[in-house]
């Protein structure tokens, strides 16, 4: 209860001097049991690790107790921009804001600042920086791997198809621009039959 991040099985049973999968089976144990008291904590397992935390219905209580308002949640923005990062990660500035259609660079810092994603290399093609989540936005969203989070609705087009179009359309302005014909026909209103 005194670690401010999730604690990996082999740390607790290094600290508790028992083997990691007797430690494994009592974190396991003890979740379940907490789960089935209705305490006002729980115990999970987050981004690598296992955490503590107040259970859902208790929370406000606690923020009101323990935060008096200090608690800053993140904008409308800065929550597409993180889920961008998330689902594409690693990924540059610059997708990034085309993806979203507006500049992010204030947001990223934001973002970066509070731990929730970090530098992960750089593009061998553009030389931009590329940005993933941290095992902290893991923590915060109460996940243990990128795999956890949910898949995007079944609906939208296949991201690949998207970039596809993207280059497609991009092709044809640079063309139209250069003053070569975009090799594409004019469309013929309907019922004007030819």
């Amino acid at each position: 209860m005194v670690a401010d991040q999730p604690m990996d099985e082999v740390a607790l049973a290094s600290a508790v001097g028992y083997p990691t999968g007797e430690v494994v089976a009592a974190l396991h144990t003890l979740a379940v049991e907490y789960d089935e008291q209705g305490r006002g904590f729980e115990l999970r397992s987050v981004g690598g690790g296992w955490r503590y935390y107040t259970r859902e219905p208790f929370a406000p209580v606690l923020e009101r107790f323990v935060l008096e308002g200090q608690q800053a949640r993140l904008t409308q923005a800065a929550l597409e921009t993180l889920a961008v990062v998330a689902y594409q990660q690693p990924v540059s500035r610059a997708r990034v804001s085309a993806v979203r259609g507006v500049n992010v660079d204030g947001v990223m810092r934001t973002l970066l600042a509070r731990g929730l994603v970090e530098e992960a290399g750089v593009d061998e093609v553009t030389g931009a920086h590329r940005y993933a989540t941290t095992s902290y936005f893991l923590e915060r969203i109460g996940i243990s791997s990128l795999a956890d989070l949910p898949e995007l609705a079944p609906y939208l087009p296949d991201l690949g198809d998207l970039e596809d179009d993207l280059a497609a359309l991009e092709h044809r302005v640079g063309a139209q621009e250069a003053g070569e014909p975009s090799g594409a026909e004019p469309h013929e209103a309907p019922g004007s039959g030819s």
